[in-house]
């Protein structure tokens, strides 16, 4: 499943480039298939994009063409110290295995003067996108009352914490809801259902089964024109180097 449909990252990308500033040179670590990378090319910003995944480099390269792409890892950056402007981490720091050492990767690339910029969602109760679970829970095995290990990134304080240990000082934290809009039941269904999670809520109650939960849950976000629309809170963590 996708983190969003299409175009639901463009008020999260706007917030993240109002905090660059003009004509910087952009590292934008875990790039995807480069739709940060279009919105920061379009401010004028230089940017080279690094991803694990050869397939989204090369979208990202069709996409951006004034880019520069390569396959990559967030936590061994091929790049020198002190090379760019900006170091950009959007929705990247809590797909990774260790976010300390990309935040410290992140933190010896950029230039002494430069940003670190780190993105995550907001906590699950700051989220609509919970709702499709919450929706499921009766199709899916029980979740633990006490989750075990740290706290998780979207905790404001656990990022900070992650962030200082990786030798940056925060600057700012801001927040910024994104719409996710769905056009219809099909497009709402259809994702979760090719998701772990729908797959999983359909081995117990079936396609049909999950499609009648997600409705029945998601009624009072469904609008006139029949399409859904969840409102969902990212955090934007700006930091610079000690």
């Amino acid at each position: 499943m996708s983190e969003g449909p299409q175009g639901w990252g463009t008020p999260l990308y706007s917030r993240v480039l109002d905090t660059l500033p003009a004509g910087a040179t952009v590292l934008d670590v875990g790039c995807g298939a480069g739709e940060f990378a279009r919105a920061a090319t379009d401010r004028g910003h230089a940017v080279r994009g690094v991803d694990a995944d050869p397939s989204a480099v090369a979208v990202a390269a069709r996409r951006v063409p004034e880019g520069v792409f390569a396959v990559g890892d967030a936590q061994a950056l091929e790049q020198p110290d002190s090379s760019y402007d900006v170091v950009a981490l959007v929705q990247v720091v809590t797909h990774l295995a260790n976010p300390l050492v990309a935040l410290r990767e992140a933190a010896r690339v950029v230039r002494p003067s430069g940003t670190v910029v780190a993105t995550v969602w907001g906590r699950e109760s700051e989220c609509d996108v919970r709702l499709l679970g919450e929706s499921l829970a009766a199709l899916l095995p029980p979740r633990p009352e006490t989750p075990s290990g740290p706290p998780p990134l979207t905790e404001p304080d656990r990022l900070a914490k992650i962030v200082d240990m990786a030798g940056l000082a925060v600057a700012t934290v801001d927040e910024v809801v994104c719409s996710f809009r769905y056009d219809d039941e099909d497009e709402l269904v259809g994702p979760v259902l090719g998701s772990g999670l729908g797959r999983t809520a359909a081995r117990r109650g079936g396609p049909g089964g999950v499609r009648a939960a997600l409705l029945e849950g998601l009624a009072d976000r469904r609008r006139p024109d029949g399409s859904y629309v969840l409102q969902n809170l990212f955090r934007v963590l700006t930091a610079r180097p000690l």
